[in-house]
């Protein structure tokens, strides 16, 4: 789920910095979401059901 999450920020950011390059504060803050959710996606790992 995160990494999904992470893909689709990333994505985000690049799409927003490649169109919008004038919000790039609002770019930067996607980015730094999806690396958020990457890390919490490797810190929390694959459990169990």
């Amino acid at each position: 789920m995160f990494l999904i999450l992470a893909i689709v920020l990333f994505a985000a950011w690049i799409g927003g910095f490649l169109v919008f390059k004038t919000a790039g504060i609002l770019i930067h803050l996607l980015l730094i979401l999806a690396v958020l959710s990457l890390i919490m996606n490797f810190v929390a790992g694959k459990r169990s059901v």
